[in-house]
C-alpha cells in the first residue's frame, strides 16, 4: 500500500500542476482578450459584459468571444473607403460616370447630405421604383427579370434553400447560362449553411460562377461566426435590380408552418441606381474571390423625370455605425411622421433617444413589429425598453396575421426606404446590409398605403401590455437585453 501511494502521489501532483497551468493560461488569454474587447467593442454595454466574463470565466468566455463577440471585420475594404484599393482603381472611371447622374438638392433637403456622405455616392436620378409586397409579386418580378436578361446576372442572397423555390431559381440561372448570359451567384456561408454541395455543383457544371461570402476568410476572422452578409440583391444587365427582405425559400411564398403567412417587402429599381446595387455586389464578390468581373457600366435612364434613389450599403467594415446613423437621420428629418417596420426591434440607445424625442415633439412615430416571434431573445429583449418608448408617445403596433419580416420606413410624404436592415445590434454593427432610399411623393404614397394595410392588421400596444406581464417575463426581458450587443 505504501509503495502504491508513493507511486501515485507524483502523478496526482503532476495533474494538479497541469490544471494550474491551464487555469493560468486561460486567465492570461482572457485578460488579453478583454483588452481587445475594450478597444474594439462599439458599445460600452458590450465592452463591460465581455470584460467581466473574459476575466471571471475565461474557459467559456474566451472561445465564445473569438467566435461570436468581435465587432471588427478585418480585411474588407470597399472601393469608396480606400481610393488606392485594387477595386477602386478598377472602377474609378465607372464611379465617375455614375456620379454624373447625381441629383442637386434644394436647400430644404440639405439633411440628405449626411446619408450621401455615408453612401459615398449621391442620390441618382432617372429611376423607376416599384414597391413589391409579399412573395408572389416579388418572385414573379425577380424571375421575369432573370428570364429577360441578355448579358449578365448578379444574384446574391443571405439564405438559399434547396426546396421548390430554391430549385426554381437554380434552373432559371442554369437556363440563362446555357444561353450565354454570364451569371454570378453569391451566397452567405452561414445563412445558407444547409445548402448542399450538389446544388452548388449543378450550378457550376452549367457554367454559373458560384462563390460563398465566407466571413471567416483572413487570419483575423478565422474563428468568428458573428459577421453575416445579409444582403439580397439581383441585378440584370445593369439596368434592373431588386433589393429587400426576401430570401429564397418556400416559406417566403407559402408561409411558415408555425408563424403563419410571411409578410415581407421588396423593391424593383430600373435606372442608374441598379448600377449602384451592382457596385455593392462587386465589392462583395471581390472580397470573396479577389476578382473584379468585367461588366458594362453604362447607366440606363428609363425616364429623365424618374425618381431619385440612393443605395446605402452598411456593414462592420464601415468607419461609422452607418445603419444606426441612417435611421437616426431619418428620425431627425421627420417633420410630421416617421413609420418604421422591422421584424427584430432592439435598437441602440441613440435610436431609442431619437424616437422618444421625435414623439415628444409631436411627430407621428409608429413602429411595426411582429406579434409572433421567431427569435425569443430579441422578442423578450424589446420589453426592456418598450415601456419608456410608449410613455414618450411612440406607437408600437404588433402585426397579427403571420410573421412580419419587411424592413421599411416612411418619412413624411416624400422619403421612403426598403432594404435589409433590422433595428437591432446585428444589423447595426455585425451584418453587411443594404438599403434603397427613395425621394418621391408617388412612391412614398405607395409605402404609406402598405403601412396603412399593415396597421389595420395589427394591434397597438398599451402601457398595460408592459405592466401586466408576469414577473418571470419582465426578468427575462431584462436578462435578454443584456445580450443585445451580440444578438
Amino acid at each position: 500500500m505504501v509503495a502504491w501511494l508513493t507511486r501515485t502521489r507524483p502523478r496526482g501532483r503532476r495533474s494538479w500542476g497541469k490544471l494550474a497551468v491551464f487555469m493560468l493560461v486561460a486567465h492570461v488569454v482572457g485578460l488579453v482578450s478583454s483588452v481587445e474587447a475594450l478597444m474594439s467593442s462599439r458599445t460600452s454595454q458590450g465592452a463591460i459584459a465581455w470584460i467581466v466574463s473574459l476575466n471571471t470565466i475565461p474557459y467559456v468566455a474566451v472561445p465564445t468571444y473569438w467566435i461570436f463577440g468581435r465587432n471588427t471585420f478585418e480585411g474588407y475594404v470597399t472601393s469608396r473607403r480606400d481610393e488606392d484599393s485594387e477595386l477602386a482603381r478598377a472602377l474609378a472611371d465607372k464611379l465617375g460616370e455614375l456620379r454624373a447622374h447625381g441629383v442637386e438638392w434644394p436647400h430644404e433637403h440639405r439633411h440628405l447630405a449626411g446619408v450621401e456622405q455615408l453612401a459615398k455616392l449621391p442620390y441618382l436620378g432617372g429611376n423607376d421604383a416599384t414597391l413589391l409586397i409579399d412573395g408572389e409579386e416579388t418572385f414573379a418580378s425577380i424571375f421575369a427579370g432573370i428570364d429577360a436578361a441578355e448579358r449578365y446576372l448578379l444574384v446574391q442572397f443571405y439564405i438559399v434553400r434547396n426546396d421548390d423555390l430554391g430549385r426554381e431559381l437554380q434552373q432559371r440561372l442554369i437556363a440563362k447560362a446555357s444561353e450565354g448570359v454570364e451569371v454570378y451567384f453569391l451566397y452567405d456561408e452561414i445563412g445558407s449553411y444547409k445548402l448542399p454541395n450538389a446544388y452548388l455543383q449543378t450550378l457550376r457544371d452549367a457554367g454559373v460562377n458560384v462563390h460563398r461570402f465566407h466571413s471567416t476568410r483572413g487570419p483575423g476572422n478565422r474563428f468568428q461566426l458573428n459577421f453575416r452578409n445579409h444582403r439580397k440583391i439581383v441585378v440584370a444587365d445593369g439596368a434592373r435590380a431588386w433589393v429587400g427582405g426576401f430570401n429564397v425559400g418556400d416559406e417566403y411564398l407559402q408561409g411558415h408552418r408555425k408563424l403563419g403567412p410571411w409578410r415581407d417587402t421588396h423593391l424593383k429599381l430600373e435606372g442608374p441606381a441598379a448600377l449602384a446595387l451592382q457596385l455593392v455586389f462587386i465589392e462583395d464578390w471581390h472580397w470573396a474571390t479577389e476578382e473584379v468581373p468585367d461588366l458594362p457600366w453604362e447607366p440606363t435612364v428609363p425616364s429623365v423625370n424618374g425618381v431619385p434613389a440612393l443605395i446605402l450599403p452598411t456593414g462592420p467594415a464601415d468607419r461609422f455605425e452607418t445603419a444606426s446613423l441612417m435611421i437616426q437621420q431619418a428620425i431627425h428629418s421627420a417633420r410630421e411622421r416617421i413609420w418604421i417596420s422591422s421584424p427584430y426591434f432592439v435598437p441602440d440607445e441613440g435610436v431609442q433617444g431619437m424616437l422618444k424625442l421625435a414623439a415628444l415633439n409631436g411627430i407621428d412615430v409608429r413602429i411595426l413589429i411582429p406579434e409572433r416571434p421567431d427569435n425569443l431573445l430579441t422578442f423578450y429583449a424589446a420589453y426592456a425598453f418598450l415601456g419608456p418608448l410608449i410613455d414618450a408617445g411612440v406607437e408600437i403596433h404588433r402585426y397579427q396575421e403571420g410573421f412580419l419580416h419587411g424592413k421599411a420606413f416612411l418619412v413624411d410624404d416624400v422619403w421612403a426606404a426598403v432594404g435589409t436592415v433590422n433595428l437591432d445590434n446585428r444589423s447595426f454593427r455585425l451584418n453587411f446590409e443594404v438599403t434603397a432610399l427613395i425621394m418621391d411623393r408617388e412612391f412614398a404614397s405607395d409605402v404609406e398605403a402598405m403601412f396603412d394595410r399593415d396597421f389595420a392588421r395589427s394591434r397597438q400596444m398599451t402601457p398595460e401590455d408592459i405592466l401586466d406581464r408576469p414577473l418571470w417575463q419582465r426578468v427575462a426581458g431584462r436578462g435578454a437585453y443584456l445580450f443585445a450587443p451580440v444578438l
